[in-house]
């Protein structure tokens, strides 16, 4: 064998052996979220052809910032931090990922919701879509997009 074809055989071989494979999003998502963007766009805001748009920076150092834990086991909490450090308005669930989706089942605002989001994965965090009845209309054609970082575990 020629000393040049051994050379790219040995240096193909360690780059291939050096490359750590991609984390499936399942395992993406076993961490602690915050969320740094939110957006709604309400296309039929309770039932009238309005449109309404809530959007969210949290870049003026907000009253309450969303935050997540997702666990290995499937079940996940969330809750609001406040400017004092105390998490407040906490509700936990269940969560599942098939290939990009996530869906998120859990108790808030007295109704039982079931939310699934296209995922992204970001350098730090991962991007979320969702089509939902956010405005609790019925119709399930309000547009969420939500930004999130990684946070240390507490």
């Amino acid at each position: 064998m020629k000393t040049k074809t051994l050379f790219f055989i040995t240096l193909f071989g360690m780059l291939f052996a050096s490359c750590e494979p991609e984390l499936s999003t399942k395992d993406y998502m076993i961490n602690s979220w915050e969320t740094t963007y939110l957006k709604i766009e309400m296309e039929t805001v309770n039932n009238t052809d309005s449109l309404n748009v809530v959007e969210d920076k949290f870049d003026n150092n907000p009253e309450l910032v969303a935050q997540s834990k997702y666990n290995k086991d499937g079940t996940f909490s969330a809750w609001f931090k406040n400017k004092q450090g105390n998490h407040v308005s906490n509700s936990s669930g269940k969560w599942n990922v098939v290939e990009d989706s996530l869906t998120v089942e859990f108790h808030y605002g007295g109704r039982d919701m079931k939310v699934s989001y296209h995922i992204t994965k970001t350098e730090n965090g991962f991007v979320g879509k969702s089509k939902y009845d956010w405005d609790n209309d019925g119709k399930f054609d309000d547009l969420l997009t939500m930004k999130t970082k990684i946070i240390k575990n507490e």
